[in-house]
């Protein structure tokens, strides 16, 4: 046991000093990879229960899967999602079964917090007498004052006697405090998944099942608001297919785009709501739950909010067509496709008489879905080519598309090719000089080098053949490439 303590000890002293030299002064960016793939490493190699459980294994497996993301392009989602496979690798094989997503996430959240106290509880016990015995400071100290006073008392001699003992000692450089600090923040992280504490696998055994509460919701109130909220909604998705979904001629004074674009996000907020309270009518064992008109009732609700999801999709789209494409109206489709999804799975566990187990691992599982994928596309840059590909070159927002950063560069060298008016043309020639000098000046440092941005340099340098020049535009990079451009356009004649 002492053994496999000091072992760990070692590892994550090692995985410290990694961090150490993978990130002198500044966090390089194609490193953090590189130490989740060490992290990951160390914890294959000291925990045997980790090698000889197969759940253990499948998530190594998707650790492994996100630092080959990191390494890629590292971004906090990725880290997010490696973070998790190897928490849960590290937690998995103390359990007896897997239970469901609700109390795993309830895990992992006290896991993280437990990187505050459990390495600080193990090296007190480490401190202590092979036989349980307590050994206090006082006498730890006791015991290493003699030979630490006599070590430097006989080095002290030797460096006054010998130039080279000299030059070494003057040559060493003290860590600074902030070094220590940090030294001591990444251990702490480290060590958890080393030797978890035992308080993560207890709290999932005391959670409830998820099933929301809500007061008031005996059988006659339940049976009066599916009715007023079944009308209400009614009224709204019979505006919708009015006017929005037919086209059909607004009252006095309102614009189409005016209705359009007023309720995308709000009617998600709606369906969100309603699908919780959906759930807290109809809970396992209540009056409602058994009651055939109120499950009626909650499945007629959940499918109206269904048209409103399509709704707010259709609000969505009409955004995208009107001005662009971003990365978070993409983010905001995948969002209201799982919440589609969370409504559907909730109307299916009212039909089947599903568990909240079932809901919640179901969801969990499609969230995941959506997610790993996103680790490893720039969404930016497929918002990006969107635009080039579907809008007129006057009618992009060349500023939003500089900000996109790197993953902007190939779908601006497309549209240079494309004809287009002198003054659109030279706010696309800059810009894309500003992204390509951006780009090669991060590839040209290894503290920022990633593998795909060696890529589109790549695929830059053959697109643009001779005219590839990978100089800075006009006032440098500050930063901000629309007051750069915007400086240098009032300046010309």
């Amino acid at each position: 046991m002492r053994y496999s303590f000091l072992v760990k000890a070692c590892v994550t002293a090692g995985l410290v000093l990694a961090f150490d030299r993978l990130f002198p002064g500044e966090m390089a960016v194609s490193a953090i990879g590189v130490f989740a793939a060490a992290w990951l490493i160390g914890l294959v190699a000291v925990r045997a229960d980790v090698r000889r459980d197969l759940r253990a294994l499948v998530a190594v497996l998707a650790a492994a899967l996100f630092a080959t993301a990191l390494i890629d392009d590292p971004g906090p989602l990725a880290w997010t999602m490696f973070w998790c496979a190897l928490s849960v690798a590290s937690l998995i094989p103390r359990t007896v079964r897997f239970d469901d997503a609700w109390r795993w996430a309830a895990r992992l959240v006290v896991h993280a917090a437990s990187s505050a106290v459990r390495p600080w509880r193990d090296l007190r016990q480490g401190l202590r007498r092979p036989r349980g015995k307590r050994r206090g400071a006082r006498a730890t100290l006791a015991i290493l004052a003699f030979p630490l006073i006599g070590g430097a008392l006989f080095l002290g001699l030797f460096a006054a006697a010998n130039p080279l003992i000299a030059d070494a000692l003057a040559a060493i450089e003290l860590p600074s405090l902030w070094q220590v600090v940090i030294w001591a923040i990444v251990g702490c992280g480290i060590w958890p998944s080393l030797r978890p504490h035992p308080a993560v696998l207890r709290v999932a055994t005391r959670l409830p099942d998820p099933e929301p509460v809500l007061p008031g919701t005996s059988l006659p109130s339940v049976l009066i608001a599916l009715a007023l909220f079944n009308a209400l909604f009614a009224v709204q998705n019979a505006l919708d297919i009015a006017f929005l979904w037919s086209g059909g001629p607004l009252p006095a004074g309102m614009t189409q785009t005016g209705y359009v674009h007023r309720g995308a996000y709000p009617l998600i907020v709606t369906a969100l709501i309603a699908g919780v309270m959906a759930l807290a009518m109809l809970r396992p064992g209540s009056a409602s739950e058994q009651h055939p008109w109120a499950r009626r009732m909650v499945v007629l609700w959940v499918a109206q909010n269904l048209i409103l999801v399509a709704s707010s999709v259709w609000r969505t789209i009409d955004y995208i067509e009107a001005s662009m494409l971003t990365e978070w109206r993409i983010a905001a489709l995948a969002w209201m496709a799982l919440v589609a999804l969370g409504l559907a799975t909730i109307c299916w566990r009212i039909i089947k008489r599903r568990s909240a187990r079932w809901l919640v691992n179901w969801n969990a599982a499609a969230a995941l879905a959506v997610l790993t994928p996103c680790t490893f596309l720039d969404l930016g840059a497929i918002a990006a080519e969107w635009n080039v590909r579907h809008r007129a070159p006057a009618a992009i927002d060349l500023c939003y598309l500089a900000t996109v950063g790197d993953g902007a560069l190939l779908p601006m060298i497309q549209l240079e090719r494309r004809p287009m008016d002198a003054t659109t043309r030279a706010g696309v020639h800059f810009y894309r000089e500003w992204l390509l000098g951006r780009l090669h000046a991060r590839q040209s440092a290894w503290q920022t080098w990633t593998p795909r941005g060696a890529r589109r340099l790549t695929q830059a340098k053959a697109a643009l053949g001779r005219s590839y020049h990978p100089a800075w535009p006009v006032n440098g990079d500050n930063g901000r490439p629309c007051d750069a451009y915007q400086s240098t356009t009032t300046t010309m004649p």
